[in-house]
């Protein structure tokens, strides 16, 4: 029987990737973007293409009503994958800002979650994998709306994970480092709505930031293709005994390590200067 697979912003990057990836590999790729423009571009590429926002909670339903439909009411795999940035100092984020990001980077993964495991503790099997990022082990400064909703996404997936012990379910992170993607261009607008650059008292220091943001200087250090991230994606799929975490690229490999044997403070120095 053909394999099914509800992945979540497909509209580019990892997401866009792995959708080409796993439907090459025999996968029945359900491809779900924000937008619908998005959605109707993927159909146009042969996808089933169901539109969910993770911000608003009739799409996860009606998206996941949509997919269920198609395939009788059973569901392989989810692959939590869309999210996005709001760059800016920690001192200069509103509560605002933050609820906002984490509707989408967290709560929108749970809600999804909750309605899919039913289905697959009654099917008897099913994997739930979340896309993390380093920044799920490590802060780096500028980063950290988007660090506060991956240390919290880790956390969740860490204790449903150890809750889900009992059940044939598999719960899996797999968390990236610098992957090519639209992630920073994305994160302009959410800069622009929620940071008062000339109001805060790190105005001077925010150049640095605007460079990154505006300016195009090539690929970070480090930097893979997002076909990296699918390639351990099919093992967390399709492996038989997949593994709770898998890291992607070098300075995942990095921080996971430093952050097991270093001293607060001297990690702190070493991320300081990221």
């Amino acid at each position: 029987m053909t394999r099914s697979i509800l992945i979540t912003g497909c509209s580019s990057g990892l997401g866009y990737d792995a959708a080409h990836g796993l439907r090459a590999r025999g996968w029945r790729v359900f491809a779900s973007c924000r937008k619908q423009a998005d959605c109707d571009r993927l159909i146009a590429e042969g996808f089933e293409s169901p539109r969910i926002d993770y911000a608003d909670i009739d799409t996860i339903y009606n998206g996941l009503a949509e997919v269920l439909e198609a395939t009788g009411g059973t569901l392989d795999a989810l692959y939590n994958n869309g999210a996005y940035a709001c760059p800016g100092a920690v001192e200069d984020l509103s509560g605002a800002a933050l609820q906002e990001i984490f509707a989408s980077n967290v709560f929108g993964y749970q809600d999804l979650t909750r309605a899919v495991i039913p289905i697959m503790r009654a099917q008897g099997h099913g994997r739930i994998i979340n896309c993390s990022s380093v920044l799920g082990l490590v802060g780096l400064k500028w980063r950290g709306a988007y660090v506060a909703t991956k240390y919290a996404l880790e956390g969740l997936t860490d204790v449903l994970r150890i809750e889900m012990r009992d059940t044939p379910l598999h719960i899996i992170l797999i968390e990236p480092g610098p992957i090519t993607s639209d992630i920073r261009k994305n994160s302009v607008p959410h800069f622009e709505k929620w940071i008062d650059v000339g109001g805060s008292a790190r105005s001077g220091e925010y150049a640095e930031l605007h460079d990154r943001l505006y300016k195009d200087n090539g690929k970070d250090t480090f930097e893979l293709p997002a076909s990296a991230v699918t390639k351990k994606l099919v093992h967390a799929l399709e492996s038989r005994r997949p593994r709770p975490r898998y890291f992607v690229t070098f300075p995942t490999y990095l921080m996971g390590t430093l952050r097991r044997i270093l001293p607060t403070r001297v990690l702190d120095m070493i991320t300081s200067r990221v």
